[in-house]
């Protein structure tokens, strides 16, 4: 990283691409767009925060010290069996989880409240490709797979790719892997979905890493073996001029505005900005802090890493 001397160490930058960019340290876009369903703190167990959809159906947790940072589940009533799930690791960028939140947001709206389906229930296409189709219309190309009977789609850069196994498997296997990074602990990200996750859910999630748009960081968060693959811009750099034209380079709010990205356009309503989110008090073990939760807004969490030094997931 940086030194702790370093006096750009705290410095906000511009880093594309994001899949690259790892976390900033907070789960605020990710849980922007349900910012408006119950939040349940947990003050014991590897769960901190629960959101859950109004009748529990949808359950979105945050660990904060475990290596699966987030664990997205649906069920068809709320004490059923789990009908799948979406796990996301300590490296993944909260804007790449927040393509998923906001498709569900947007799915439970439309569904109808006396119907136990909905379309965050849907079956799975048929065809695998469904599930990749913003990738793959980005560009992105067929690559090498490492075991038979899977398909990997790899990223113009090489560093960043989508994994289908179409073994045969039971439904709580994991199917589809979205992933960005050099294999390691603190530089490979990744997003794991089970069998049954209806693929227009994970083609929202894969077309977040498609849009790659620029996310904020300081530079301090962007881990050293990582720096030479993105590009990171000072913030301070791209402030508009009072003699600004119209075309003209983004600001901070304009990046912060389109951090969740073309994936998530249908949501029902727009994640609010992060200076409303830190007005919500947030409690976490992590955080160590008690603070007012009166409001309906998301909170703020602060991610600690694991101390263990595990090995990535499927360790590409």
């Amino acid at each position: 990283m940086h030194a702790p001397d370093d006096p750009n160490r705290y410095q906000e930058v511009l880093v594309s691409p994001m899949y690259l960019a790892g976390s900033n340290g907070t789960g605020e876009a990710g849980f922007a767009p349900v910012a408006h369903w119950p939040h349940h703190y947990l003050d014991e167990g590897p769960c901190q925060l629960l959101v859950t959809s109004p009748d529990q159906r949808i359950r979105i947790g945050w660990f904060g010290d475990d290596f699966d940072l987030w664990k997205i589940s649906a069920t068809t009533e709320a004490a059923s069996a789990t009908r799948w799930t979406a796990t996301f690791n300590h490296v993944t960028p909260a804007e790449i989880v927040a393509g998923l939140t906001t498709a569900l947001a947007h799915d439970y709206t439309e569904a109808d409240a006396y119907d136990s389906n909905g379309h965050f229930l849907a079956h799975p296409s048929i065809y695998w490709a469904d599930a990749v189709r913003p990738l793959t219309d980005a560009g992105w190309t067929r690559g090498v797979p490492d075991s038979a009977g899977t398909i990997e789609i790899v990223a113009t850069d090489g560093q960043a790719g989508a994994v289908i196994d179409r073994r045969d498997h039971g439904p709580n296997d994991e199917t589809v892997t979205l992933w960005a990074g050099p294999p390691g602990w603190g530089t490979r990200a990744e997003a794991v979905f089970t069998a049954r996750t209806p693929s227009h859910l994970i083609a929202a999630t894969a077309a977040v890493m498609a849009e790659s748009a620029p996310v904020i960081r300081e530079r301090h968060q962007i881990d050293r073996r990582m720096q030479h693959l993105v590009t990171m811009t000072p913030v301070a750099s791209v402030m508009p001029t009072a003699d600004a034209q119209v075309s003209r380079a983004p600001t901070p709010l304009d990046v912060r505005r389109t951090a969740v990205t073309q994936a998530v356009h249908r949501a029902a309503r727009a994640p609010r900005t992060a200076a409303d989110l830190r007005m919500m008090a947030a409690r976490s073990r992590s955080a160590g802090a008690v603070q007012n939760r009166s409001g309906s807004l998301a909170p703020t969490i602060t991610v600690r890493l694991p101390a263990r030094s595990s090995a990535s997931r499927h360790g590409r």
